[in-house]
């Protein structure tokens, strides 16, 4: 079932742009989690180093210490870096304990320029786990930024922060500062839709046009029994200049296992404009992208797989991005993971159908000990499909087959995404290393590389830098650069 609000009006608690505030600048650069609508995790920029040495400095660039855990980011965008991460690494003693924090950064020269912080929720770790900080990786078009803060709202900022005045109707932001950010919008999830987000809001917002797409991560309780907002929506969509509601899918409903946390990505697929998203019941929907209406839906379990909790049983939930590419959906099955490692389901969905397509449209599939449970997202590129596992496996497959062409061992979790770029691949993990592979259907390891903390996110690249964010620290890495040795 679908629930529809016509936009007319702005509803009661959106806090929105005056109508007199200036356009969106008309500027090209667009920064998002998987780079395009698609959210394939590859870029084609060139020039990329395939080694580097932080402790000497060599092709480093610059480099910023964030908070003690950074999930959100980075992305990049005319000039700017945008991380998600926590209020540990206090950059104003004006605010003081756990908060979540989104950072900008100069992208030539990493000087610090705003941060916008937000409070934690009064109700802890059941909505706004502890010092987990911001997970939300920004979306940036223009001069405007959107994410998901910690505290479930929407948030959309001016990229110049309050340096050039108060953009937004909001006078009484966190600071009021030079380099304190500057609230345009902000759409209160908990408030309007009564969503109950389970442990934290992470959605990675996708825009295409005037329309802002998120998830929700409308969840169960802390006791993982009960679920308090069962008719909340799992993912809505928003007027990207006002943040007014345009519609909102429940489908998911009383289905969801844990918590609705990954991403929708975006295609015209059958001459439809079609909105993939992974639901938190384990379920993949497509819906309409201008009313929310459900097309097709791909069940990523087995009929005879059971929740039970804490997941150990044989139902998985998904943490994954879907990734569209020719006609296509590519995602895997996974798990929080606190619940640990265990066979999983990747794959291969025909999105050209209609109505409940689990039978019928299934191209291929890994399936239990040819694949372990995965947070996450593909990355294809000629010819081959790259996907990680959370138990460290990186799997090189035929897109159109499944067949396995090689896989590599990381020996260590994997949270992060592969990235394919100048015919390399960039694989992080929670040892701190990143390892840099040929791409293509032989493997080579070109080098394996070690950041001096986990690397809980993927690269991306802009104009020949690679921008890696570690669990503490931002990184730019270019060829041919020389930055200060980074103490121990």
């Amino acid at each position: 079932m679908t629930r529809l609000r016509a936009v007319q009006t702005v509803a009661a608690g959106i806090l929105a742009v005056v109508a007199a505030a200036a356009p969106i600048a008309a500027q090209d650069e667009v920064g998002m989690f998987g780079n395009t609508p698609s959210r394939n995790m590859v870029s084609d920029e060139t020039g990329v180093p395939e080694t580097w040495d932080p402790r000497t400095g060599a092709n480093i660039l610059w480099s910023q210490p964030v908070g003690s855990q950074a999930y959100g980011g980075p992305t990049v965008a005319n000039g700017k870096v945008y991380v998600g991460t926590n209020n540990e690494g206090v950059r104003d003693p004006a605010y003081e304990g756990d908060m979540g924090v989104l950072m900008a950064f100069d992208a030539a020269s990493g000087d610090f320029i705003w941060q916008m912080v937000h409070d934690k929720l009064s109700a802890g770790r059941v909505n706004d786990w502890p010092l987990q900080g911001v997970c939300s990786t920004a979306f940036i078009e223009g001069d405007r930024v959107w994410y998901v803060s910690n505290q479930a709202h929407v948030v959309c900022l001016d990229v110049e922060g309050l340096a050039n005045g108060n953009d937004g109707p909001f006078m009484d932001e966190t600071g009021t500062g030079p380099t304190d950010g500057d609230i345009l919008w902000s759409y209160d999830m908990i408030g309007e839709l009564d969503v109950f987000p389970h442990n934290l809001a992470t959605g990675s917002p996708l825009i295409v046009g005037d329309v802002l797409y998120t998830v929700t991560s409308n969840g169960v309780d802390e006791g993982h029994v009960n679920i308090p907002s069962p008719f909340s929506p799992h993912i809505i969509a928003l007027d990207k200049n006002t943040g007014e509601l345009i519609w909102e899918n429940v489908d998911v409903g009383e289905g969801v296992l844990h918590g609705s946390w990954t991403n929708p990505a975006y295609a015209e697929i059958a001459g439809r404009e079609q909105v993939i998203v992974a639901g938190g019941d384990g379920i993949v929907y497509s819906l309409d992208a201008a009313t929310g209406e459900e097309i097709w839906q791909f069940d990523g379990n087995p009929k005879d797989s059971e929740w039970i909790l804490g997941g150990r049983g044989t139902r998985n939930n998904i943490l994954s991005t879907p990734v569209i590419y020719n006609d296509r959906v590519y995602i895997g099955m996974g798990q929080d993971p606190e619940h640990g490692e265990a066979p999983g389901h990747f794959y291969a969905i025909d999105a050209t159908g209609t109505g409940d397509v689990t039978d019928t449209h299934k191209v291929w599939s890994r399936d239990g000990e040819d694949f372990y449970r995965t947070m996450s997202t593909a990355a294809i590129a000629d010819g081959v499909l790259y996907i990680s596992s959370l138990s460290g496996f990186l799997h090189a497959l035929d897109p159109d087959t499944g067949e396995e062409f090689w896989t590599y061992d990381a020996f260590a979790a994997v949270w992060g995404s592969p990235f394919v770029v100048d015919g390399k691949v960039f694989l992080g993990d929670e040892d701190g290393d990143i390892v840099v592979l040929r791409a293509g259907r032989e493997m080579e390891e070109l080098a394996e590389l070690n950041m001096g903390a986990s690397v809980y996110s993927t690269p991306v690249v802009r104009d020949g830098v690679m921008y890696i964010l570690t669990r503490n620290r931002l990184w730019a890495i270019q060829d041919g650069a020389q930055g200060e040795p980074l103490d121990d």
